[in-house]
Formats: structure tokens, sequence, C-alpha cells
């Protein structure tokens, strides 16, 4: 039985919240002041501080919801390693780059991460190296020979995911991970000599190019979870608008939108993407081609959304708050965003998880195939199509399957949980 729930609103635990909130942005912040523009770190400093300024309220149901949500430990938990791991890789510069952290050279200490680009006579260096980029892993050696007192400090992974293998100065093929002569994977002797020329810092080895697994999975991962982040968000933007509308007014309106959703779901997506792409110049930069591309699977995303928007609308539509919101004369849009679409939040909310888990299917699906993200991206569909064209190196696409099996694990778990949490038998508002 539906019965009404009290509109009372109830304080949101924002203390705790925006201490940790407050901590990790300061943190953020002191970096891109430092490291990239000190007037962006500054811009995004005083909007934080106005944004923590405004009190958090919720309604008691979206309180119980999220409690109800939290007592789910497997979703639960799966959405704070998730939201760890989103967030490190905000800084994943300082975990894995070919740049070093930091260089202590002659008194002066220097932070290269963000920093222009530095030719070798900066550090003493002499003959070709002087005028070259500095190759910081060699400059580290060089330094460490010399025991003068000037050091250098890299990242933990001291290569960038488009970086060839290099030591010395001298290009490297593909080499396995340093654990692979640990374990016997071969027994053909024609493959065993290759399972003994490692080198070190690549955990998970190097691919066909010479570039570090490790180090294109966790820049994949960014560009995966933020591309899926922006799809989601333009998905439902259009998705619920137009639903909302198709089922508030119904009639001709509803019926004529429903036949161009019909048309527009017959156009085959994968031949668009083909067609796209292969007419759009390579003077584009990378950024303007993922933008195309998030367009284009947006455009042929939208319409799942609206048939659910559209059907919570009409049923909410009969209820009589609505009524009572016409008779005392509230306009269209008041009682589509204030008391329509609050009610269908719970349809909204429950599809987030499975519909950044298939953008992250789809974009790993076109890169796999070749028109996904343009190179040298770093993508787990672009590891796993290497992988599956040199099966002689296993570590390529076990540690691309693993990876890509981890992240939709968790966001599946995450699905469920908020599924479970927000279920509208259990929860429902008038307003």
């Amino acid at each position: 039985m539906i019965t009404r729930k009290s509109n009372e609103k109830v304080p949101f635990p924002t203390k705790r919240v925006a201490a940790y909130g407050t901590l990790g942005l300061i943190g953020l912040i002191t970096l891109l002041t430092v490291h990239w523009r000190p007037g962006i770190g500054l811009l995004l400093l005083a909007v934080v501080l106005s944004l923590f300024s405004i009190p958090i309220r919720l309604n008691p149901l979206t309180v119980k919801k999220l409690t109800r949500f939290k007592e789910i430990r497997r979703g639960y938990v799966s959405f704070l390693i998730l939201l760890l791991f989103s967030v490190l890789s905000l800084f994943v510069e300082y975990f894995a780059n070919g740049r070093a952290l930091i260089v202590h050279y002659e008194g002066e200490t220097f932070f290269p991460t963000y920093s222009d680009v530095k030719l070798g006579n900066e550090f003493g260096l002499t003959g070709d190296l002087a005028n070259a980029p500095v190759e910081y892993r060699q400059l580290k050696m060089i330094l460490e020979g010399q025991e003068s007192g000037n050091w250098v400090l890299m990242p933990l992974i001291e290569f960038s995911p488009n970086e060839n293998n290099k030591y010395e100065g001298v290009l490297k093929p593909m080499r396995p991970p340093w654990w692979h002569t640990m374990v016997n994977l071969f027994s053909d002797e024609n493959l065993a000599p290759l399972s003994q020329d490692t080198e070190p810092g690549h955990y998970l080895g190097t691919d066909s190019t010479g570039r570090d697994i490790l180090s294109r999975l966790i820049y994949g991962f960014r560009i995966a979870i933020f591309f899926s982040l922006a799809f989601m968000t333009l998905v439902y933007l259009i998705g619920i608008t137009i639903g909302c509308l198709m089922g508030y007014f119904g009639g001709w309106f509803d019926l004529f939108v429903q036949r161009i959703i019909e048309i527009w779901s017959l156009v085959p997506f994968i031949y668009m993407v083909i067609i796209i792409f292969s007419v759009i110049p390579t003077s584009f930069s990378i950024s303007t081609r993922i933008a195309i591309l998030l367009g284009i699977m947006v455009l042929f995303s939208w319409t799942g959304m609206t048939y659910y928007m559209r059907t919570a609308t009409y049923r909410e539509k009969a209820r009589d708050y609505t009524a009572a919101a016409q008779i005392i004369g509230a306009s269209a849009p008041r009682i589509i965003f204030h008391h329509i679409l609050p009610n269908a939040v719970s349809t909204i909310v429950t599809f987030m998880p499975f519909t950044m888990a298939a953008a992250i299917t789809a974009v790993t699906a076109l890169d796999f195939l070749g028109f996904g993200l343009p190179p040298p991206t770093p993508s787990i569909g672009e590891i796993l199509k290497q992988g599956t064209s040199r099966l002689d190196a296993p570590w390529i696409v076990s540690s691309a399957f693993l990876a890509l099996v981890f992240i939709l694990t968790l966001v599946t778990f995450i699905g469920e949980a908020v599924r479970e949490a927000f279920d509208p038998k259990k929860f429902t508002t008038y307003r």
C-alpha cells in the first residue's frame, strides 16, 4: 500500500563530507596552482568555498534510500573502491609518468611533472644529450653515478602511456613483465627466450610497440570512467527532457516524437561510426575526435531513456498531486521538474551504473574494432586488440581482460545495490 510521506527536510551530515571534500579539493587546487595555472587554481578555490557555504538538505526518503544503499555492503564497498580509483586517476601523472617528480640539481629543486620540456644542458648533460629533451630515467642513472649530491625522484611507474621502452637511450622491443620468468607459461622452445628477456619497471610488461601496459591501463581507466560519466550525463539530459515532455503533453506530440525515435533507432550505429570516422580529417586534434565519438554515441543512445521517462511521467501525471498542482495554476515546467521528476527519480538513479557500464563496454568494443578513441590514446580496447594479435605474449591480453572485468564488476555491483536501495516499491513520495 502506498502511503503519503512527510516532506520535512532533514540536514544531510555535511560536516564530515565537507571536511574530507575540502581537504581533497584543497590538495587538488594546490597542485593546479603550483604546476598548472595559478589563476585557474584560485578560481577553483573561490568556487569550492562558495559551494561549501551552501547548506545541503535532503528529503527524508532520500536519506533512507542512501542509508539502505550503505547497508548493501557489496555495492557500497564497490562504490568506495571505484570512487577512490577515480579520484586517484586525477593525479595519475604522479604515479605513472616518464617525467620525474622532483629533480634536485646544483642546490635547485625542479618539479618537471607539469612544467615545460627541459633540455639536457640545464642539468649539465653534454654532447648529443645537451640540446635534446631530458630523458629523466637516463638522467637519474647519470646523477647516481656522479655522487655529487644531485638526485632525481621518479614516479612508481617510470613510463608515460605513449612512451616507447628505452633504457640508456636504446629503444627496446616488446618485453614481458618481470614476474613472467617466475611462471612457466611456455613449453615451446621458440618462445622460451622471450620470457627470459625482461626489463625492470614494467610490472605488466610492454605491448607490441614497447609501451608500458600498466601505465596505459591506468590512463585508459581514467579516460573510460570520465568518458562514461560524460556519456551518461548527456544521455540523461536529452532522454529525460524528451521523455518527460512526451509523457506530460501526450497526444499528437507524443505520437510524433515516437515516430521520430522509431525511425532514428533503425539507423545502424556501427555503420555511422565507420562512415564518420573515415571522413574526419587526421588534422583534427585528439580531444576533438574524442568529442566527436562522444557525440555520435550520445545521438544513438538517448532514445532508450525516453521510453522509461515517458512511462513514469504518464503514471505520475495521473496522480492527484499533479491535478492539484494544475488546478492552482502551476506551470508545466514546474509540474515536470518539481513534482513529476522527483517521484520518477528511482527510474533515473537505478539506470545510472548500467548506463556507465554500457558506455565502457561500447567504447572498448569500438577501440577493439579500430573505430573508437583515436591513437595513441590509451585504451583497454586497443590493448585487447594487440593482445589477440600477439597470443605469444599472453600478458597483454590477460592484463587488459582482467582490468575490464574488474571495472565492469565494480559498476555492476554498484548498479545492483542502487536498484535495491531505490526500489520504488519500498519508497514513494508525493509533493
